[in-house]
């Protein structure tokens, strides 16, 4: 403790205490100060980079497996979508063969080349079944390719077929095709082969 510092003045005698409590709260702000600049010792680094590996040990593959899950998912979401797709334009191009129902579009299933009203959207139609092509089978299921993370793909050696490759996933392993239909001698109609693949999502 400094002791008050006393003086002489025009009012009597004065006692400076101001002075003496500054001067005694002094080391107090010091050594407080020295507290908040205290930094983190090597152990407590140790620790907290232990607790981040470990975590990261067994989130990782949690998220690849959530990652290759929704892949599977949207494989078989598109293999879906393509399955009704065809079934509801061969039943749409059924009605106009038979006069049922038939479009009211100038351009029908009787057309040369038959093509079908979908949504307001003009089918392109091999053999009562949507076209392995993009006005055909993509446009009756309304696919598009970059909202829907998809690679598509054509082939054209034997029967034509359109393939759907699953974005991240490894191809040809995470896939849906859609090979389109045909005739059995000339009037019999074989109809298209769907085949979703997810091996590789």
């Amino acid at each position: 403790y400094i002791p008050a510092i006393v003086g002489f003045g025009p009012g009597g005698i004065q006692e400076m205490t101001g002075v003496a409590e500054a001067m005694n709260t002094m080391p107090k702000m010091m050594r407080a100060d020295r507290r908040q600049h205290r930094g983190f010792t090597l152990i407590e680094l140790i620790v907290v980079i232990s607790i981040i590996a470990i975590l990261a040990a067994v989130a990782l593959p949690r998220l690849i497996d959530v990652q290759r899950e929704a892949r599977v998912a949207k494989a078989y979401s598109t293999f879906g979508l393509i399955r009704s797709s065809a079934a509801l334009g061969h039943s749409r191009c059924l009605l106009d063969l038979s006069s049922v129902a038939p479009s009211v579009t100038a351009s029908n299933c009787k057309s040369v080349p038959p093509a079908i009203n979908m949504e307001g959207t003009m089918i392109r139609i091999a053999n009562q079944y949507p076209a392995a092509t993009v006005d055909g089978i993509d446009a009756a299921a309304q696919i598009n390719v970059s909202a829907d993370a998809l690679i598509v793909g054509s082939s054209a050696s034997g029967v034509t077929t359109r393939t759907y490759d699953v974005a991240g996933g490894t191809v040809p392993f995470c896939r849906v095709s859609y090979q389109e239909a045909t005739l059995s001698g000339s009037t019999i109609v074989v109809a298209p082969v769907i085949n979703v693949v997810t091996t590789g999502c």
